[in-house]
């Protein structure tokens, strides 16, 4: 359609990589205009972890819209809000002892992240932030000043400050531990890095390339804050509502976050909703000192009540998605020893993995052949070097496989093609030899 040349702004991305009118879409599958049907590897960019249109989700979500269901109420008290805390409360935090307070944000990630940010300096009465390397915590200022992509860094139009950038897990290599240097700084009253009031950090970097910390690392990590006196926010905005296997990617990890952001997946049917959950002694909030007109989405209260009464009342829904995960590792293990040539690796863990090709032109030549062959799926990482699979989780087994079966394809192409030439190989020689 012309109209989308005329009318919309340059700004847009994920629509070059997929240049198709889609009208509709069901499970793990869109559909453009002409009735092609694509697997979704992209969901959302991690939005859609139970699937477009979930049915459990649809009929819930008619049905309160035809009652007359309150669909904007500012913060007031709704029953769609009383429900979803109390479903929240019973079926998330309780069973992993988890005490938390829940702010209700503006309905992105970035508006969760600016918020733990400034409630955190409140608290502290601490100005600096130690974020790091590859981070992606939002492109609104202060979220955008703890990112460290360039590309949406050299947008801002203004300094970017109050932070401090450190190593993430396995920047420096192998074998050195980064939480170690953090720590060093920190007692070095001339390291020039000022006392923080927190550290924000995601247990995967999705944006910055499916790097996952590990768990000693995290460990280690909450450690240092808690001698030095920071706050600990874990980002679980991609990370979490299940893609690493457990709804919370920290859980595993035998850490207890003093703030964490949820966007995403969260609202379950693909609904802009975010929250922020809090330490009870941490809300300080004074009322209305960080608010928006959209905080809290009755809509996506629905649905995401309905997600958690359906997906997390017990353990099935967390088994099958490590299940999935381990098939994911074992593809993906296969897929680089076959036609890596040392080249390719795995990385991530869960449904939130990726390849690392090195380089972005190759990554990007396997999402265009993929494109093709009916899947769509983007890159992530500061040079696009990493192909990254968010297919939703309620995929069913059928199509994982033959959504891997598409990449192996894409991946063996797009490398044969990336190889050079033997040195001794003479073009025109072999044009003469086949004439």
């Amino acid at each position: 359609m012309k109209i989308f040349e005329e009318v919309e702004s340059e700004v847009q991305s994920y629509a070059r990589s997929f240049p198709r009118v889609f009208h509709r879409a069901q499970g793990e599958f869109l559909y453009d205009e002409d009735g092609n049907e694509y697997l979704d590897f992209l969901a959302g960019a991690g939005t859609l972890n139970y699937g477009h249109n979930n049915p459990l989700f649809k009929e819930t979500l008619l049905e309160y819209i035809h009652s007359d269901g309150i669909t904007h109420g500012l913060d007031l008290h709704t029953r769609a809000k009383g429900e979803f805390l109390q479903v929240f409360s019973d079926h998330i935090l309780k069973p992993r002892n988890l005490d938390y307070v829940m702010q209700f944000t503006g309905p992105t990630g970035t508006n969760a992240v600016e918020a733990a940010m400034k409630l955190a300096r409140n608290v502290t009465g601490r100005e600096n932030v130690i974020c790091f390397t590859n981070g992606f915590h939002g492109v609104s200022l202060g979220a955008l000043a703890a990112t460290g992509n360039s590309h949406h860094r050299g947008a801002a139009g203004v300094s970017l400050n109050g932070v401090t950038r450190m190593p993430y897990d396995g920047y420096l290599g192998e074998g050195i531990d980064t939480t170690a240097y953090l720590d060093k700084v920190l007692c070095d009253s001339s390291s020039g890095v000022d006392t923080p009031a927190a550290v924000i950090v995601e247990t995967v970097q999705g944006e910055g390339g499916i790097n996952a910390a590990s768990f000693e690392w995290l460990r280690n990590l909450q450690t240092v804050c808690k001698k030095h006196d920071m706050l600990l926010i874990i980002d679980d905005i991609q990370a979490g509502c299940g893609r690493t296997g457990t709804f919370f990617s920290f859980e595993d990890v035998g850490i207890q976050p003093d703030i964490v952001t949820l966007s995403k997946s969260l609202g379950g049917y693909g609904l802009p909703f975010a929250v922020v959950l809090i330490k009870p002694e941490l809300d300080q909030w004074k009322p209305g000192e960080h608010n928006g007109t959209f905080r809290g989405n009755n809509f996506a209260f629905v649905t995401a009540k309905a997600a958690i009464e359906h997906y997390w009342q017990d353990t099935a829904f967390s088994r099958d998605v490590q299940r999935k995960g381990e098939y994911v590792s074992h593809r993906l293990a296969a897929i680089v020893e076959k036609y890596g040539d040392g080249n390719l690796t795995t990385r991530g863990r869960g449904m939130f993995q990726g390849i690392n090709c090195v380089d972005g032109e190759v990554a990007g030549a396997i999402t265009r052949q993929a494109f093709k062959r009916g899947l769509i799926i983007e890159t992530s990482g500061a040079d696009d070097q990493v192909v990254k699979l968010l297919c939703p989780l309620i995929i069913g087994d059928e199509n994982l496989e033959r959504g891997i079966d598409i990449i192996e394809q894409a991946v063996k192409d797009a490398c044969a093609r990336s190889k050079p030439l033997p040195e001794e190989f003479d073009f025109f020689d072999n044009v003469r030899r086949i004439a």
